[in-house]
């Protein structure tokens, strides 16, 4: 019998047609209703479709992805002029340049520079009694600053000289064998203004486009490798800000007070090789970091003054000067580095035993100006970076955003896309067994990826953030709009997150309020506290100043759309009728038809707005008529830690601990919202002191600094021998 229907499906719904799919699917939705619950349908609808996004966009952005390869090929110098922009004042960088003979080399280097070099810098060329046409060269080069050394010193004692010739706040040692592209020196001085940073190195690449270096590694022989030497260096993980062993003094800015109190380059390493090294971890001893800056890309044509070949020439010194570096440094390479077979060697010496190495996932790079989810995930993103952290981060859709990821990379984030990944399930084949803690951003997300986190990341801690309880807010919006559907869709949530909860070791919610509303379910479940996070931004204008409302929401999400529609209809004639030249703006990215249909003269729809600071300091309150919802509300926390009072209902303050009347003006009924807007509209004595009250609550729970604070804490990162261990067993902040 089974095989007779087995035929006629074959014979009337033949493989790979639409008819075939439509009964297949048919029979899933079925056998997920019998064995879940109907309601369960729809977050298997919702993850179907949203994978089926996910694979549209993928196909569509792959050759978008593929960057085409940095090729360079060498001008002959014909006697051609070269003007060097001249910087007026004190430059900020000095660029030194060490020659011996090479004139072609030197040639196409400063043609390089002049092309593509914006700011303020000098260019200190030191010829080592070149022999060929380089001094003749150097003449036909307007602006630059010329020293002859009469007879030969080698790379050290020239890179000194011209050290101490030079005005610059930083000094950049360059080869004369390499070409510079754009923007490359903006991006190192942006890298080394950064707290603590005393050096910064280039991405070098061959002249046919493969990576060179992406900083160095020192083995505890003494022996280095240039990391990533030979790849593409498009790669993730090639292109993301990192402290590194060392960079190489082809390309490498160092602060000059630093060098000169290091001595300039040791003499001990003349006539060269492995200096570049010993001020990097002479600059680490200090308490500077040494960075590697992807986005300053430099060609190098390695080996055209010193050669290649280790036995001969000024190359032989590279083993001599390896043997002076081990004695000098020996105490720090027996303790703190790697084996040269180590697998893992990514973290810096001198802090990889206490740095973690965290995976986080969540639907897409995070869109930080675009929703309060993203700008969430962002600043935890950064802030984990800044501690010190190997962060990674992996987007559901595998897609490289801009310009948020180039974002992220800077900050010290790998962001990892394809197509250079084509699962998040084939990086965990690979990588699961060096990460020690795996974060998984929302439910759906989660769902999604556990069970593979499980399987390969079997030393993780895995943490479910739940971003905020999406059954509890369609619950809520069931009650709302009275739908028996979407009640019955809240309560297959629902069971499926309690489920998902208890597979990962702890759960992570944005407030006390919806802790105790998940141990009051589970009392076994460990809880941790992480909540939305925004910078204070002290206003710059007054009360008088300012007029108008605000609404600030990205409307993909639908308390947003229910929101706005509520204020319009319920709240907003009653305020016109006491102020009648007040407007509205409406701010948030992706308003949908309805919402754009608003559009008046009094009632004014902006969309997705870059820049909201001009709008917090002109608008004179921001009201969030949320009726429905969850989680922490990123629009309360971010208009009051601009200092823009707030009048909302008891779903917005939820999670919070705020107190009506003190930093926050709450109202549930359409009537006392409209009186309560218009009381703060014109009691400029009211509103100074909620902005002022708000910066303070804000400051004090939810600000960056307050996080940055608390975050390993929460995610048990500190080691034991740290102190207060407090939440190291639970898992939970309390």
């Amino acid at each position: 019998m089974m095989f007779f229907h087995k035929k006629a499906i074959e014979i009337l719904l033949p493989n790979n047609t639409g008819r075939r799919q439509i009964f297949e699917r048919v029979i899933k939705g079925v056998r997920i209703g019998m064995n879940e619950g109907v309601g369960s349908l729809w977050l298997h609808y919702k993850q179907h479709e949203h994978t089926k996004k996910s694979e549209r966009l993928l196909k569509a952005n792959i050759e978008k992805i593929k960057k085409a390869s940095i090729t360079v090929s060498l001008e002959d110098w014909n006697g051609q002029k070269i003007v060097v922009p001249e910087s007026a004042g004190t430059p900020e960088v000095s660029i030194i340049i060490p020659v011996h003979n090479n004139a072609k080399f030197t040639y196409n280097c400063l043609k390089s520079i002049s092309e593509n070099t914006e700011g303020s810098f000098e260019i200190i060329v030191v010829d080592d009694a070149s022999d060929d046409e380089t001094p003749r060269l150097l003449k036909s080069v307007i602006n630059i600053k010329i020293i002859r050394n009469s007879k030969n010193q080698g790379f050290i004692d020239s890179c000194n000289n011209g050290a101490r010739a030079s005005r610059g706040k930083y000094l950049l040692f360059l080869n004369n064998d390499t070409i510079v592209t754009h923007h490359w020196l903006n991006f190192l001085e942006s890298a080394i203004t950064r707290d603590n940073v005393g050096a910064v190195g280039a991405k070098l690449v061959y002249p046919d486009g493969k990576l060179q270096e992406a900083g160095g590694v020192i083995w505890n022989d003494a022996s280095g490798w240039n990391y990533g030497k030979y790849e593409d260096p498009d790669k993730p993980e090639y292109n993301f800000v990192r402290e590194v062993d060392y960079c190489s003094g082809a390309a490498l800015l160092v602060k000059k007070d630093l060098f000169e109190q290091l001595g300039g380059f040791d003499e001990r390493f003349k006539p060269g090789y492995y200096e570049d090294t010993d001020v990097c971890f002479s600059l680490r001893k200090l308490g500077y970091k040494v960075l590697y800056q992807p986005k300053s890309v430099v060609v190098h044509f390695e080996g055209a003054t010193g050669g290649t070949d280790i036995n001969t020439g000024v190359k032989r010194h590279q083993e001599i000067n390896r043997s002076k570096f081990y004695e000098k440094w020996r105490a720090v390479l027996e303790s703190e580095t790697y084996n040269a077979d180590a697998v893992n060697f990514l973290h810096p010496i001198k802090e990889m035993r206490r740095r973690k190495t965290i995976l986080v996932v969540d639907r897409y790079v995070p869109t930080y100006d675009k929703d309060a989810g993203s700008y969430r995930i962002w600043n935890i993103l950064k802030i984990l970076s800044e501690l010190g952290h190997k962060v990674t981060f992996i987007g559901d859709d595998l897609l490289q955003h801009e310009e948020y990821t180039t974002l992220l990379q800077q900050y010290g984030v790998e962001v990892v896309y394809a197509p250079y990944i084509q699962s998040i399930h084939e990086y965990l084949i690979k990588n699961g067994q060096l990460i020690d803690v795996v974060i998984l951003s929302r439910f759906h997300i989660a769902a999604t990826h556990v069970p593979a986190v499980k399987k390969y990341c079997t030393k993780a801690k895995v943490f479910l953030d739940t971003v905020d309880l999406e059954y509890l807010r369609e619950f809520r919006r069931a009650a709302i709009e009275n739908d028996e559907n979407i009640l019955k869709n809240a309560i297959a949530l629902k069971t499926m997150d309690y489920n998902l909860a208890k597979e990962c070791d702890v759960t992570l919610v944005v407030s006390s309020f919806e802790r105790d509303i998940m141990l009051k379910e589970d009392p076994t479940l460990q809880i941790g506290i992480l909540s939305i996070i925004h910078e204070i931004h002290p206003p710059t204008t007054s009360f008088s100043e300012r007029r108008n409302l605000m609404f600030l929401g990205g409307f993909d999400h639908l308390p947003n759309v229910d929101a706005v529609k509520y204020f319009i209809q319920e709240i907003f004639p009653s305020i016109k009728r006491k102020i009648p030249t007040i407007k509205l703006l409406i701010v948030g990215s992706n308003p949908p038809k309805e919402i754009e249909q608003l559009n008046t003269n009094d009632t004014i729809v902006k969309g997705y707005i870059k820049e909201l600071a001009p709008y917090f300091e002109n608008c004179r309150v921001l009201v969030a008529p949320l009726r429905f919802g969850a989680g922490v509300k990123g629009k309360i926390v971010e208009s009051m830690a601009h200092g823009l009072p707030v009048v909302t209902t008891s779903i917005g303050t939820e999670g919070m601990d705020l107190t009506d009347g003190e930093n926050i003006l709450t109202a549930d009924t359409p009537e006392e919202f409209a009186g309560k807007v218009v009381v703060l509209y014109q009691d400029g004595e009211l509103w100074s002191k909620l902005s002022r009250n708000s910066q303070t609550t804000i400051d004090n729970r939810f600000s960056y600094r307050y996080t940055k604070t608390n975050i390993e804490r929460v995610l048990n990162l500190r080691d034991p021998d740290d102190g207060d261990d407090s939440n190291v067993r639970t898992g939970c902040i309390p």
